[in-house]
C-alpha cells in the first residue's frame, strides 16, 4: 500500500517522458480521467502536471534525451540525495542526472541500476510529492522487470532501504519479490520486482525496467479506453487472484503502465 506520508525508500513521484506533450496528456486524460496543467504560461505545451480530482498524480514533460524511448520515471524518497547518488555509484550505478535543486520544492536525481534499469530520488523540499496515492486514477504500485532479482535486490535493498519478500506465482509462473521499505510492516508494501529473460524486455531492448501500476474502477472499461485511443496491451485483462483484475498496456508513444481493478478486502478484515 502506498500513502502519501513518504518514507524513505517509497515512490513519492513520478513523471512521464513524452515526444508529444499534448498528445499524452490527451491519452491520459481520456484512459485514467486526468487533468494537465501545463507549466508557465501554458504557450509552449512542453510540460506541466497530471491531476486527478484537482490533486497532483504525476508530472509530464518533453522527451529530449537522444535516442531515448518515452518511459516513465519512478521517484524515490530519500533524506539526502547526495548520499544516494555516492551509494549508487559505490554499487556499480550510473548517474544520469547529477543532484540538483529545483527551486525550494526538493532536490533529484537520476540514475540507472547496473544492468539499466532508470529510476530517480528525490530529496523533499517544499514539495514532497504526489497529493494522491492507491484510489482510482493514481499510483497504487511500481513495479521493476529485471533479468538479475539476486543482483537487483543486491542493489537496491542498500540504497533505498527496502526489505524483500519472495513468493511463487501460481501455475509456475516463476518467484515475484515483493518490495516494502525497512521497519514497516507488510500493508505498506509498495511494489516488487520479477526475474524475467531479456527477450522478454523488448520495450527497453532487453533492459530492465520499471513501471508504474495505476488503480482503475473498472480494468477492462480502461483497456478499451487504452485501445480506443491509439495504445496497445500487453497482457490481460487477466484476474490474479488476492491481487484483482489487471493490465499491461503501452501508451501510443511506447511508454509501459498498469491498470489495475484492486480485490475487494475479505470481509471483516
Amino acid at each position: 500500500m502506498i500513502t502519501t506520508d513518504f518514507a524513505p525508500g517509497a515512490p513519492c513521484f513520478l513523471d512521464l517522458g513524452a515526444p508529444d506533450v499534448p498528445a499524452a496528456a490527451a491519452f491520459y486524460g481520456a484512459v485514467l480521467g486526468w487533468e494537465y496543467e501545463p507549466m508557465g504560461d501554458g504557450g509552449d505545451m512542453e510540460g506541466g502536471m497530471l491531476r486527478s480530482d484537482g490533486k497532483l498524480v504525476a508530472g509530464l514533460g518533453k522527451l529530449t534525451e537522444e535516442g531515448a524511448r518515452s518511459a516513465w520515471m519512478i521517484y524515490f524518497n530519500v533524506p539526502d540525495a547526495d548520499a544516494a547518488t555516492k551509494a549508487v555509484k559505490q554499487a556499480g550505478g550510473t548517474v544520469r542526472v547529477e543532484p540538483m535543486d529545483l527551486d525550494d520544492w526538493g532536490r533529484m536525481a537520476q540514475f540507472s541500476d547496473p544492468l539499466g534499469g532508470q529510476f530517480a530520488v528525490w530529496q523533499p523540499g517544499k514539495d514532497s510529492g504526489v497529493e494522491k496515492v492507491d484510489e482510482p486514477g493514481s499510483l497504487s504500485w511500481t513495479e521493476l522487470y529485471t533479468t538479475d532479482a539476486a543482483a537487483a535486490k543486491e542493489f537496491y535493498g542498500p540504497i533505498l532501504g527496502w526489505q524483500f519478500s519472495d513468493m511463487e506465482l501460481p501455475g509456475g509462473g516463476g518467484t515475484y519479490t515483493l518490495i516494502t521499505p525497512t521497519g514497516l510492516p507488510e500493508d505498506r508494501m509498495q511494489g516488487g520486482l520479477m526475474q524475467l529473460p531479456a527477450e522478454h524486455l523488448a520495450l527497453a531492448n532487453g533492459r530492465p525496467y520499471w513501471h508504474p501500476v495505476f488503480n482503475v474502477t473498472d480494468c477492462d472499461a480502461a483497456v478499451a479506453k487504452v485501445t480506443q485511443n491509439g495504445g496497445s496491451v500487453q497482457m490481460g485483462p487477466d484476474d490474479a487472484e488476492g491481487v484483482g483484475r489487471l493490465a499491461v498496456c503501452v501508451d501510443p508513444a511506447g511508454a509501459d503502465f498498469v491498470v489495475l481493478t484492486p480485490a475487494e478486502a475479505p470481509q471483516g478484515s
